[in-house]
């Protein structure tokens, strides 16, 4: 392992994926509301994904069984295995079409702040050519392709999100304060909301499924350095997001509901190419989203049905997830519905695959010499108690009892 030779690998993926337009929205609301005060808890989330991730990462090169393959095969019952496989791919298929469906409607939206207001042509054929994209990717690409498109991407919008940052000028003594860990007055749910968007469970099973592709258990070094420095990657532009609205508009008295109010707050104050650029990052953060949720799908799919010879049921699982989500966003359900149903779908998944991950990373039959340690067993002991109140918090702000 050397990081002097290190390349962009698998890692970028799930940077690509977590960066969307709910988060750039959790994180543009964060700025608004609270200044730099949370930026802490988005430290915490980036720390949090990278511990996980790495358990993902073990268990994939070393049993070479995908992260569905592997939580499946330790359940012992083949009635209970068929229902948690029943359960897997119903939250992921739900949840994802809820997610694609944002992705979509967040890159248009990324669109329309770029060109300083709505499109002339509207956000439909917007949305059918990004789905028809996603599809010919799926289907037709090889995973490498996929790999350095997505890679691109997230480079693209890493510019863009930092450029916009350089262009505020931040105070720099109040964004390092932000660091200290502190909540503000009615800033729980938003510090709670910004780890939830950052850890998403089908991250896991996406980069389990990438890793094989790329890596040996011989390299796994090479993966691990992937992993941390690709997710650092993606935690620092979301910090980028969060201290760009904090230093536009923290205090400012703006009513700000997403990205796009915001961008629209930028040019009176710091020009147009801050606009350009905030919306470039806006429409990169939701086409990368809109490839890998259905990306995920399918692995997932593919992985549950056993097929290593075909990939129907991969690619199946994927356009079953753009279909339904462009059909959502074109039917033009408002995103508070969509998010509706993917808290639900997260919320139920959440500990339920924390809990089998680290289950899994302490099997020494399958892991060896690989399985976890002590300090493996405190950290992802501590993090499955926070992905169980995270999860019940979820669904229980989405059922409406948790304001």
């Amino acid at each position: 392992m050397n990081i002097l030779r290190y390349r962009p690998g698998p890692g970028m993926l799930v940077s690509a994926a977590f960066i969307g337009p709910g988060t750039v929205t959790a994180c543009t609301l964060a700025g608004a509301n609270f200044g730099f005060a949370l930026l802490w808890a988005l430290v915490f989330a980036t720390l949090t994904t990278v511990i996980l991730q790495s358990f993902a990462i073990r268990i994939a090169l070393v049993t070479q069984m995908g992260l569905a393959e592997a939580m499946l095969k330790t359940v012992a019952s083949p009635a209970i295995r068929v229902l948690a496989a029943l359960l897997l791919i119903s939250a992921l298929v739900l949840g994802n079409a809820a997610y694609e469906a944002g992705n979509m409607s967040g890159a248009a939206l990324g669109l329309e702040a770029m060109n300083g207001g709505p499109l002339p042509f509207g956000i439909a054929p917007v949305i059918i050519t990004i789905a028809l994209f996603a599809s010919a990717m799926l289907v037709f690409s090889k995973p490498k392709w996929i790999e350095n498109i997505l890679i691109l991407l997230v480079l693209l919008m890493s510019v863009a999100f930092v450029l916009t940052f350089l262009l505020i000028r931040p105070d720099l003594g109040a964004l390092l304060q932000g660091f200290i860990p502190a909540i503000p007055d009615e800033g729980l749910m938003t510090a709670i909301a910004l780890i939830g968007t950052t850890i998403v469970p089908y991250n896991l099973f996406l980069h389990a499924a990438s890793v094989r592709e790329r890596w040996t258990v011989a390299e796994l070094p090479d993966a691990q350095l992937d992993n941390r420095i690709s997710i650092g990657i993606g935690g620092l532009v979301s910090m980028t997001i969060l201290a760009t609205a904090a230093a536009s508009l923290f205090g400012s008295g703006k009513a700000i509901e997403n990205a796009v109010d915001m961008a629209g707050q930028l040019t009176p104050l710091f020009g147009s190419l801050a606009t350009v650029t905030l919306g470039t990052g806006l429409f990169a953060a939701g086409l990368t989203s809109a490839i890998t949720a259905p990306l995920a799908t399918g692995y997932i799919v593919q992985e549950i049905f056993h097929s290593s010879d075909s990939r129907k049921p991969f690619q199946i699982g994927a356009l079953l997830v753009i279909a339904s989500g462009t059909l959502a966003s074109l039917a033009g359900y408002r995103p508070v519905e969509l998010i509706f149903v993917a808290q639900i779908a997260n919320g139920l998944l959440l500990p339920i695959v924390a809990l089998f991950l680290l289950k899994l990373a302490n099997n020494r039959n399958m892991l060896g010499q690989h399985a976890n340690g002590l300090w493996a067993n405190i950290l992802g002991a501590a993090i499955l108690l926070i992905t169980t109140a995270l999860g019940l918090r979820l669904i229980a702000r989405a059922l409406g009892f948790w304001p």
